[in-house]
């Protein structure tokens, strides 16, 4: 299952989790661009479904989980991918509505996907693995609005509760700590906002943004086998911002 799938890294995730042969649960709302992803999945003789909603309503969240053990026999992987935020004034020149839309994105959403997805990983009784994006917004202060600082170090203590709670059953749960990285998100402000560019990359020692594939690959490792070690982890693809 993945969320924020209609756009940017959800789906490069995706299309790298359909490559490496897992079977999606894709959940954004806009719905035109989840299903143009969701068949280009299918194309490439992958398997996919698209199932619109809003990671803010957990009836919607439910309905995604309950689709997975529906159409493919359970969940045993989730990239809790779905986020929103937004560069602006200093916190006291924002409007409360900022702060509510930027909690209940990027920490309801997540606690609500997590509510979902670890009783159905419980009751089937094989263990799974659950990433939840982060930001390097969850380590320091960015540059990004309050709200989202706040929001993505929230994220990051969800992920370490889940892992230190669920551990003994086979779940790992993981947050990705993502740095300034080309999405749908980003290009209209830097398309207006030119000036914000080296802003946003100056402190990574990679000095560049990242192509959403760049983190899907690493979401991918960590839902796999080979990252069977790795829980409560807050693993940077960030260039190096959170290094220097």
């Amino acid at each position: 299952m993945i969320t924020g799938a209609s756009a940017g890294i959800g789906a490069a995730a995706a299309r790298v989790f359909a490559a490496e042969g897992a079977a999606v649960v894709l959940m954004a709302r806009r719905k035109e661009l989840l299903d143009e992803v969701a068949a280009d999945i299918r194309a490439a003789h992958g398997r996919a479904v698209a199932v619109p909603g809003d990671v803010r309503d957990p009836a919607e969240v439910a309905r995604a989980v309950e689709t997975a053990v529906a159409e493919f026999g359970g969940l045993d992987v989730a990239f809790n991918n779905a986020g929103w935020g937004s560069m602006g004034p200093p916190l006291h020149e924002l409007d409360d509505d900022v702060y509510e839309l930027t909690m209940d994105v990027n920490v309801r959403g997540v606690w609500n996907c997590l509510r979902a997805q670890v009783p159905v990983m419980l009751r089937q009784e094989r263990g799974g693995a659950i990433v939840n994006t982060s930001s390097v917004a969850g380590h320091c202060a960015t540059g990004a609005s309050a709200p989202y600082v706040a929001a993505k170090h929230a994220v990051l203590g969800l992920t370490r509760a889940a892992a230190a709670e669920y551990g003994a059953a086979g779940i790992r749960v993981n947050s990705l700590m993502v740095g300034s990285t080309r999405t749908d998100l980003v290009a209209p402000l830097l398309a207006s906002n030119p000036e914000f560019a080296p802003a946003m990359t100056r402190r990574a020692i990679q000095q560049r943004f990242a192509d959403p594939v760049e983190v899907a690959r690493v979401a991918a490792w960590l839902c796999s086998d080979q990252a069977s070690f790795v829980t409560g982890g807050a693993i940077p693809a960030d260039g190096g911002w959170s290094a220097s």
